[in-house]
């Protein structure tokens, strides 16, 4: 079997549809469905089992399983409950990292490029645990996955046991079906296409930095699918290891993000800037761009889709239809 932790949130029911459509069907679920209808990602999936993650550690006792993928956190970049980000997202990850290393289990985790902080000291996946104390994240969550990161590093650079196979993977601004239930942490891009389709106005965020024009506010936006496509070759590259950026490698505006949605509509641009929030005005990222040449060195060629493609994939084959799941 295989265990996907976070399988019924945004990556990892896309991942789980990936894992079906190869013809695995003895995929378990570790995750919590509460009341936002996250149930719907994974309506169109088969399932081995789902555990709720405050029964997982009993779960696996005596189990054997191909590896484990480990996307389950609290994402929220607004978080503030310290206690239970660091209990959720840095002592779960390091309880399933000693289960995977006792029973020489291959482990796939999501990082995330928040461990970046502000951008000043670079996005190079460096997994020197000396380059990792030099970042500095912004927020609460990045901290909780930078942790996480340093303890995989150090048992790494101290020969330690490890897992056969581990893989931290920094995601960038992944986007794509299935990320409905997450609220304001969704993309723009679906958060503002029913505005799109509907003609209205669609509200970026003025630009607070001389030199930065509005809605210029730059990210590596990468699609799902090319997330997807990494983990899957992982998981075929049992000889890869390590700790690597997963972006496209260019970084876009909002307002472009934006105009490729317009155009895959085939409609006229309306987009209107507002001033950004005063409370996050001080921890906004105005630039992210991935390096990605460890990955590519370590094998991969799946290359990635260019941002007017992925959201002309996205309009076309999800948002605007009815159902918009995978």
């Amino acid at each position: 079997m295989l265990l996907v932790t976070g399988g019924a949130g945004f990556i990892g029911s896309n991942v789980v549809a990936a894992l079906n459509d190869a013809g695995r069907t003895d995929v378990v679920v570790c995750d919590i469905l509460g009341h936002d209808g996250k149930w719907r990602n994974l309506a169109k999936r088969q399932l081995a089992d789902f555990v709720p993650p405050t029964e997982l550690m009993d779960w696996l006792k005596g189990r054997r399983l191909d590896a484990v993928i480990h996307l389950g956190a609290i994402s929220e970049t607004t978080a503030t409950d310290g206690d239970l980000v660091i209990e959720t997202n840095f002592r779960l990850s390091m309880r399933l990292l000693d289960w995977c290393t006792a029973n020489a289990t291959p482990l796939i985790y999501a990082s995330s490029a928040a461990t970046y902080g502000d951008g000043e000291r670079g996005f190079r996946d460096d997994q020197s645990v000396e380059n990792l104390k030099k970042l500095r994240p912004m927020n609460l969550y990045g901290w909780s996955k930078h942790l996480f990161d340093m303890a995989v590093a150090e048992r790494a650079a101290r020969g330690e046991r490890l897992p056969p196979q581990w893989a931290g993977l920094k995601f960038f601004n992944v986007f794509g079906p299935n990320e409905y239930h997450k609220g304001t942490m969704m993309s723009v891009l679906a958060r503002r296409f029913d505005d799109v389709k509907a003609g209205r106005p669609v509200q970026l965020f003025k630009s607070h930095r001389e030199g930065i024009a509005d809605g210029d506010q730059r990210r590596d936006f990468i699609y799902v699918d090319d997330v997807v496509r990494v983990m899957i070759w992982l998981l075929a590259t049992p000889s890869v290891s390590g700790l690597f950026n997963v972006g496209t490698g260019t970084a876009r505006s909002f307002r472009d993000l934006m105009l490729a949605a317009y155009a895959a509509l085939g409609a006229k641009p309306n987009i209107e800037y507002i001033d950004m929030p005063e409370q996050i005005r001080g921890s906004y990222q105005y630039f992210t761009q991935s390096e990605v040449d460890r990955l590519q060195h370590a094998g991969y060629n799946g290359g990635f889709t260019a941002l007017e493609d992925a959201v002309d994939a996205y309009v076309k084959g999800f948002l605007d239809h009815t159902d918009r799941f995978r």
